[in-house]
């Protein structure tokens, strides 16, 4: 007993050690609590009264989406709620089921209905658990901070693709024909689902048809009216009541399809059930959901800090999404993530600490107990909330966000037509992937263009851009190196370069690496091919406004020895010139005399003017 207490004991120093080390919070709620007092707590607990009414439903609604057990939405709504606010950055955060990442579920699942040997609800435990180590992995590893090179159309086109899903897929209820489109083979793409439901014409039925729109009239109209209200736990309280009143006194609505009672023993943890079969099988639709609420909780804590004014950690708040999707694994529940909607609720109900997360997952939990009590779920028509899950895909569709990203740039366009076309043709964990690798591909192509103009100093002592024709020294040019000299920009940055010394009177030129940034092992070799060629062809190379970070590269690659070939150190002879803050064209003026000293040449007057409220 001993050593299991000393290896676990062990093991969370470790841990801790490793989320320090990363920069992250093993608990930031330490603080809150510290400060806690009796004025927070009423504010706290009329934002959770809110927030609970919203979650409550919602939860509900994105279960089914997925084609989930609708408690499960409920107790990912609670325990997700309470979890997450121990590990988050943000006050504000509200984590749980949402739209995008319970389509995701829906579509993996039924993409691979006939593949699969157990049911989702038994793959569940583990697919979340998974997400949850994913995210956890991501936090320490600072995935978080690579998102803000995934373009923001592509977060749109995807939710505007799943939208347009949820609402196709919706209909099924609304029209009646679930058990029939449930029959043969599975459709889980847009016009898989539209093929298969005309189709079926001939199975349509008007009454839930009637209840649906009525439900949806009523949540709309609400909305425009009254939108301070929880208006959709109302309208499925009062859809309950008239599915009751319909099925007991219609006789056209005797049929009418309801779900199944809520049981208390649904609460219970237990373990997943760890496979290694079952986690080849579910390792791709994992990673694509953690990607998904990692993206989905990034933007959404940024909008929300935006708001604030308080500060955020992505990367602390992906942990945050991690472990609460561990803990809501032991609940067979589904995937969390941040919820724009709800976080923003809580925002606006004027939420004091993070604690008023941790009393909507409370209340979430007792209004589980409640719906076990009370006969509400059993009496809720099936196409009453598919109607309201259709209201919130409408919602999600947002016309202003699509124009701009249509008109802003031709890139933008590309992504977000191309992201929102993949999630119409293809599953929705593949859609994602698409539109980041395309988004990356399009960052990737820009920022692998350095910017590099030839400078020359002219009359007044300040360097302006070269007229090659014109050139005061013919045989000396100054190059201005602007931009990424990463991986992806060393040959053309190479090839430009070569492209400058083509010129047969040129027999020096100078890198001005001022500006130069994130040098890697691919642009110092390119670097290093570059000396050594042009020493061959009788040019020299001289590098000037050499920032600390540039000279460490060059000097830890060994690439510094091969720029200073030739060079009579205890003479002070040098090949590069460091950066001056207080005069950054000190540098190229010294790198000027070298350069004269190189080809043996007097004639330039060199005088450098520096204007300190404009850095030349």
């Amino acid at each position: 007993m001993r050593k299991i207490k000393a290896i676990c004991r062990n093991t969370i120093k470790s841990s801790l050690r490793i989320l320090s080390g990363n920069g992250l919070d093993p608990l930031p709620i330490r603080g809150p609590i510290r400060r806690y007092n009796a004025t927070k707590l009423r504010y706290d607990f009329r934002a959770a009264i809110n927030v609970a009414l919203l979650a409550l439903p919602q939860g509900m609604a994105y279960a089914a989406i997925a084609e989930l057990p609708i408690y499960y939405g409920i107790i990912c709504s609670a325990i997700c709620a309470v979890v997450s606010p121990f590990f988050a950055s943000s006050r504000f955060t509200i984590l749980g089921p949402t739209n995008a990442t319970a389509f995701m579920v829906f579509s993996f699942f039924a993409a691979a209905q006939g593949s699969l040997s157990k049911t989702p609800v038994e793959y569940m435990p583990l697919l979340v658990l998974m997400v949850g180590i994913l995210s956890i992995a991501g936090a320490i590893f600072k995935v978080a901070d690579l998102l803000q090179y995934v373009s923001r159309s592509v977060l749109i086109g995807y939710i505007t693709g799943a939208a347009l899903l949820i609402l196709t897929n919706q209909m099924k209820h609304v029209l009646g024909i679930a058990t029939p489109m449930s029959q043969g083979e599975s459709a889980n793409t847009f016009f898989a689902i539209v093929e298969k439901m005309g189709s079926l014409w001939h199975h349509y039925h008007w009454q839930p048809a009637l209840l649906a729109a009525g439900t949806l009239l009523l949540y709309l109209i609400l909305q425009k009216k009254m939108a301070s209200l929880p208006n959709f736990a109302i309208c499925l309280a009062l859809s309950s009541l008239a599915g009751w009143l319909l099925k007991n006194n219609v006789e056209s609505y005797a049929a009418l399809s309801t779900f199944n009672p809520l049981q208390i023993d649904k609460l219970k943890p237990t373990l997943p059930n760890i496979n290694y079969e079952d986690i080849s099988t579910l390792t791709g639709v994992a990673f694509a959901i953690a990607f998904l609420c990692s993206l989905e909780n990034t933007v959404m804590s940024k909008s929300l800090a935006s708001r604030s004014g308080e500060r955020t950690d992505v990367n602390q708040d992906m942990f945050s999404v991690g472990m609460a999707n561990v803990a809501t694994a032991l609940f067979a529940a589904m995937p969390a993530s941040g919820s724009l909607t709800r976080s923003a609720l809580n925002y606006e109900s004027r939420a004091s600490t993070r604690f008023s997360s941790i009393f909507c997952g409370l209340l979430c939990i007792a209004g589980f107990y409640i719906l076990v009590k009370l006969p509400i779920v059993e009496n809720i028509p099936k196409a009453s909330l598919a109607s309201l899950v259709v209201g919130i895909a409408i919602s999600l569709i947002k016309w202003k966000n699509i124009r701009i990203c249509l008109r802003s740039t031709s890139d933008d366009a590309l992504v977000i037509i191309t992201t929102f076309l993949a999630t119409l043709l293809t599953r929705l964990d593949y859609a994602i992937f698409i539109g980041v690798a395309l988004s990356i591909t399009l960052f990737l192509r820009k920022a692998s263009k350095p910017h590099l103009i030839e400078y020359e100093v002219n009359d007044q002592g300040s360097l302006q851009e070269v007229d090659k024709d014109k050139r005061q020294i013919p045989s000396i040019s100054i190059v201005h190196v602007e931009g990424d000299l990463f991986f992806g920009a060393a040959d053309l940055f190479l090839t430009q370069i070569q492209r400058t010394i083509a010129d047969d009177n040129l027999k020096c030129i100078i890198l001005r690496l001022k500006n130069a940034r994130h040098l890697d092992a691919t642009s110092v070799l390119a670097l290093d091919e570059l000396i050594k060629d042009t020493r061959k062809q009788g040019v020299h190379v001289l590098a000037s406004g050499v920032t600390r970070e540039v000279y460490e590269v060059l000097k830890k690659s060994g690439v510094l020895e091969t720029l200073q070939e030739g060079c009579i150190r205890a003479q002070g002879q040098t090949n590069l010139f460091m950066h001056f803050r207080g005069n950054p064209n000190i540098s190229t003026r010294d790198a000027l005399i070298r350069a004269q000293e190189l080809i043996g040449t007097k004639d330039a007057d060199i005088k450098i003017f520096f204007d300190p409220k404009k850095d030349q």
